[in-house]
């Protein structure tokens, strides 16, 4: 039974009273114990934190880019020991782990590029002898809270590019999933980077809670679902920090009549049972355009659903078990109100076998003619459950899309360009896919959704992420010659006069 830690300067840590055990999903067995930090702990770990940082700030950032490279290696080096506890703790397949821990290398490769992306601008000769140019500073101490549901790929969003950027980082990884991120801070110190400027501090709520509130700290990353991300956006908010939370989602996939449906439905499959639907960008709404359409989505989804491959993710079947049994019971709770409220169940992944098997197993799970208003439409399920609902027309299929409390992910499958353009132009989300089930923007663009799935102005990674853990500075230079005489100007300063110059 091992023992998860914090990580402060640089070494691990025991620091608080309390543990909470790690389970893995495949066997319902207890792996681990991990620390919950108490206010001491948080404490060092912000003390640690902000000294790290009046040394590392001033860090060229070519420097900080040499580090990042050898973390990039080290990590690639480890990646079997990464993918092999991200699949014991999660429970996702060690194929998913793996495509999990590639994604976050990129935002390492990303963040690599430092030196270039945080190139100011310059404007030479802005009034007499006058050059003015901008920077991008370091925020200071910065924290990110993480999800169970990607225990690497989520921090690296996050950390490296933070890093990068001239900040110290402190990451509260979920208490579900808590040992990746340990050992990624150990990769990152063994790569070279000081003691302090990356610390792990484990934890539930208290603990996240003592981060939010502590003054040093002066921007928060969040991902979770959305009630916590507006309590946290609200009230770190009011604290006078940064904030950057992502929340919830209901990512929605239109088919209209002239898609490729066998091509649709293979893509379905992936996007709404891979990772056993724990997935803030999980496809869990299909929306069919038409009858013949409908009828050929449902009978090809329900033939699939039934061939899934469920079991350990060691072994690498299509789908694993869910996270935990409090997460199960809350999906089959919600399957049974889709019963209830009157949605037809065409695949019930209650009866799938190794639903009877120890570990948190559910087979997958389709609902026909779902209707916006049912429990099982207006809330983010997470997990292996699909609702299809069928319209007449594609303004029909775009009306329930915009109508919905989120706005994360959305797409289209069509072999129409007009149609596919239109969709592109009039979808309320923040992330869209052209015959693409997973849009998921790659390393150098932003992630982040619209309305309820997102709390802040910035998104995350990519070209905003260096927007939210920078703040800009503009400075504006003047030098007189030896020779030249200076009066007082009692007029507020301009680049021009508006009574003489054209």
């Amino acid at each position: 039974m091992r023992a998860v830690e914090h990580f402060i300067d640089g070494k691990r840590i025991s620091g608080g009273t309390q543990s909470i055990s790690v389970t893995d999903p495949a066997t319902g067995n207890q792996v681990a114990s991990v620390a919950v930090a108490d206010s001491r702990t948080v404490n060092a770990a912000v003390d640690s934190a902000t000294a790290a940082h009046q040394h590392w700030k001033r860090t060229p950032p070519h420097k900080r880019a040499a580090v990042l490279s050898e973390f990039q290696q080290l990590v690639t080096d480890h990646a079997d020991e990464l993918v092999s506890v991200i699949t014991e703790e999660h429970g996702k397949t060690l194929l998913d782990s793996r495509g999990e821990l590639q994604r976050g290398i990129e935002n390492i490769e990303y963040a690599i590029g430092i030196a270039e992306h945080l190139k100011g601008e310059h404007s030479r000769l802005v009034g007499p002898d006058i050059d003015s140019w901008s920077e991008h500073a370091p925020v200071g101490v910065c924290v990110g809270i993480t999800p169970f549901n990607f225990p690497v790929m989520v921090p690296m969003w996050m950390f490296p590019l933070a890093v990068a950027c001239g900040n110290s980082f402190i990451l509260k990884p979920s208490e579900k999933v808590p040992t990746a991120g340990l050992l990624v801070a150990e990769l990152f110190t063994k790569a070279g980077l000081p003691e302090g400027v990356l610390n792990v501090v484990q934890g539930d709520q208290s603990s996240s809670r003592l981060l939010l509130e502590h003054p040093e700290v002066k921007a928060v990353s969040f991902v979770g679902s959305t009630p916590i991300a507006k309590t946290i956006y609200t009230a770190a908010s009011e604290g006078g920090k940064r904030v950057q939370a992502l929340g919830g989602a209901k990512n929605h996939a239109i088919v209209l009549p002239d898609a490729d449906v066998e091509s649709a439905c293979n893509a379905i499959m992936g996007a709404a049972y891979g990772s056993c639907g724990q997935r803030c960008m999980a496809l869990s709404v299909v929306i069919s355009v038409g009858k013949n359409t409908a009828t050929e989505i449902t009978r090809r989804l329900k033939g699939k659903i039934n061939d899934l491959n469920v079991g350990a993710g060691t072994g690498n079947p299509d789908m694993g078990p869910v996270n935990s049994e409090i997460q199960r019971e809350r999906i089959l709770s919600l399957i049974q109100s889709g019963v209830d409220e009157g949605a037809d169940l065409l695949v019930d992944g209650r009866e799938h076998p190794m639903y009877r098997q120890p570990g948190y197993y559910l087979g997958g799970t389709l609902f026909d003619n779902v209707r916006p208003g049912m429990a099982i439409y207006d809330e983010e399920i997470f997990g292996p459950v699909l609702c299809h609902i069928r319209v007449d027309t594609a303004a029909d299929a775009l009306q329930i899309v915009n109508g919905n409390q989120y706005g994360n992910g959305s797409c289209i499958f069509t072999r129409d360009g007009h149609s596919a353009r239109q969709f592109a132009d009039e979808v309320d989300a923040g992330m869209v896919g052209i015959n693409v089930p997973l849009p998921v923007p790659v390393a150098n663009h932003s992630f982040g959704g619209w309305k309820n799935s997102r709390f802040g102005d910035l998104a995350a990674y990519g070209p905003d992420g260096v927007r939210f853990y920078t703040r800009r500075k503009t400075i504006t230079e003047r030098w007189h010659s030896p020779t030249e005489s200076s009066e007082m100007n009692f007029a507020f300063p301009a680049a021009r006069s508006p009574t003489t110059d054209p």
